[in-house]
């Protein structure tokens, strides 16, 4: 599957829990096509203290969601958008908004 979201882009969540909430991508697992999106799916993590250094405790982190319950949010318009992919003329393959057919940055 191609890279419709890569690590960076704005996304929305479209389903779930956490329905509505917007966030930047942290990280894409493209082999189990999750990503772990800033401030949303946030799950306690319980820790042994490491050393002096590293009191142990719980710890709150983001999760990984799903990428089918994600969906990109277009720069130029602000909303949730298809995304689909283009070859330029000088070769390059790009990812492109399906309502508008705006290239989409980055």
């Amino acid at each position: 599957m191609a890279a419709r979201i890569r690590k960076g882009d704005t996304v929305v969540v479209i389903t779930g829990a956490d329905k509505g909430k917007r966030g930047e991508v942290l990280r894409v697992l493209p082999k189990d096509d999750r990503a772990v999106v800033k401030g949303v799916k946030i799950a306690k993590k319980h820790t042994k203290p490491q050393g002096m250094n590293k009191p142990g405790g719980i710890v709150e982190q983001e999760a990984t969601i799903h990428l089918s319950n994600v969906m990109l949010v277009d720069p130029k318009t602000d909303k949730p958008t298809r995304v689909g992919f283009r070859v330029l003329e000088d070769g390059r393959k790009v990812r492109v908004s399906k309502p508008g057919g705006a290239v989409i940055e980055g």
